[in-house]
């Protein structure tokens, strides 16, 4: 019996926490008086590291603005979580979905997010999801997507071959990493990109909801 290692994306894949980013985003960009993102603007790049994301919204910042950018984005969400008001909500059917994957004895589950990893920490904390997952990897432990590195660091820690590895994700980005990194693509279509932009990135099933995700693995 061989086992599978099914990585999961977070944004817009288990948690709908766009809310958050934007107001993170006009936040950080209102700081500094500069022009903030529109909602969509920040919805699209929802899965890069902090400083890629800026980046592609403001291409035109210095190195030190982006950086200051970066720092109060994270004082605004770090400040949430402590006043208790980032709460992390679970799009319909991932806890069950997860926590009956977690069950099989062929599976292993892992993160590849472009959150930082404390914000991973918080989502486990509000779930009690901290022994499910035998693999996390964070924007700030590894390249920011597209890059493949956060997949490769994952089979490098559960030993789990590239055939039997599978992204799961809702953006191109997911897409285009787990295709760099050579292993199997599943886009969710609930997320922050259309159905075919994960297509033409390179998704080779897209899944609608829950059930339908938590069938088709439990079938692999």
């Amino acid at each position: 019996m061989s086992l599978k290692l099914f990585i999961f994306d977070c944004d817009g894949t288990l948690v709908d926490s766009q809310h958050t980013i934007v107001e993170g985003m006009e936040h950080a960009f209102g700081v500094h008086r500069l022009p903030a993102p529109t909602a969509e603007e920040t919805r699209s790049i929802i899965g890069l590291s902090l400083p890629e994301a800026i980046f592609k919204l403001a291409p035109h910042l210095t190195a030190a603005q982006n950086g200051a950018l970066v720092e109060s984005y994270k004082d605004f969400v770090i400040g949430k979580r402590a006043r208790g008001e980032a709460e992390e909500y679970l799009y319909d059917g991932a806890r069950d979905a997860i926590e009956a994957l977690a069950k099989a004895p062929d599976v292993l589950l892992g993160i590849a997010t472009g959150k930082a990893y404390r914000g991973v920490l918080h989502l486990f904390d509000c779930y009690g999801w901290h022994d499910l997952f035998v693999t996390v990897q964070t924007a700030d432990r590894a390249p920011s997507k597209p890059h493949p590195g956060m997949i490769l660091q994952a089979m490098g820690e559960t030993g789990v071959a590239a055939a039997d590895t599978y992204m799961i994700g809702d953006t191109s980005y997911d897409m285009e990493m787990a295709v760099s990194a050579r292993v199997n693509t599943i886009g969710v279509s609930w997320g922050y990109h259309t159905s075919d932009a994960l297509m033409q990135a390179g998704a080779q099933h897209i899944v609608d909801d829950y059930p339908e995700l938590h069938a088709l693995l439990a079938g692999l």
